[in-house]
């Protein structure tokens, strides 16, 4: 880890944005399956489970140091390095992480060398692009161009045996960068986009010039004009996918 990871300098006042919201939680929790989890790249710990023996993975400090008290015992590791025997675990978790990782394959394929069912939480970057925030912001299509591994790809990797669509709703609780498709105000509060790390990403130009362009547009109305069909809808596929991978009957190890 010679190189800080990205959340030591993007992840300031991160969990404080980044609460879990029940109606994503409760799907990703029933693909988890029973048995011992490994939580990797589990930043704060929003979605582990509280009801099972869970070890986290974070290599950022600035991230760990924001998980709760009493949370799952914490870890300092690469999801590329994970230091743990084979099966060591019954189910592996990663949660909105793979795109941070410096070498994605890698990090699936530990995934899949540590336990027999895997439960990965990514997004389709098509969809993703697609949403309306990048009319504004298309630099975070080009930030996804380079670090977005295609869900196909995830699938492959850790050997998928299902792929679930996960709406957002449009009052999600968890202020990822797409949160707030059906809010748009909420972009231009800067508390707001301390949990999306794309906004933090793109350089500070580019946001100013994006959220100058929205803050006209909803002051004359043509955000409104452009966009009023969203304001209907009560959940958006934003590209979220829940991509399980599993083989044989799960033959956990006693612990790491």
């Amino acid at each position: 880890m010679a190189e800080a990871p990205a959340y030591d300098r993007i992840g300031t006042g991160y969990a404080g944005r980044r609460r879990a919201d029940l109606r994503l939680q409760a799907p990703v929790h029933a693909a988890l399956g029973p048995g011992r989890v490994l939580n990797v790249g589990a930043g704060p710990g929003s979605y582990e489970p509280g009801d099972r023996s869970v070890v986290a993975v974070e290599p950022s400090m600035v991230m760990i140091h924001q998980r709760a008290p009493g949370s799952a015992p914490v870890v300092r590791a690469t999801a590329e390095r994970l230091p743990f025997g084979d099966r060591s675990f019954d189910v592996a978790m990663a949660i909105l992480t793979v795109h941070h990782w410096t070498d994605c394959a890698a990090g699936l394929d530990e995934l899949t060398r540590v336990a027999p069912r895997r439960v990965v939480l990514t997004f389709d970057p098509d969809v993703h692009g697609s949403l309306w925030l990048m009319d504004y912001l298309p630099e975070i299509t080009e930030l996804d161009s380079q670090r977005v591994t295609p869900v196909t790809e995830v699938a492959e990797r850790i050997g998928g045996t299902s792929t679930t669509v996960l709406p957002v709703p449009w009052d999600c609780v968890d202020g990822m960068t797409v949160a707030y498709w059906r809010r748009p105000e909420a972009y231009l509060d800067p508390g707001v986009r301390l949990g999306g790390s794309s906004l933090r990403q793109i350089g500070t130009s580019a946001l100013h010039r994006g959220l100058g362009e929205l803050e006209r547009d909803l002051r004359t109305g043509r955000w409104h004009r452009r966009y009023a069909h969203l304001l209907e809808l009560e959940s958006l596929d934003c590209g979220l996918r829940i991509v399980v991978g599993e083989e044989g009957p799960q033959t956990a190890g006693s612990g790491p």
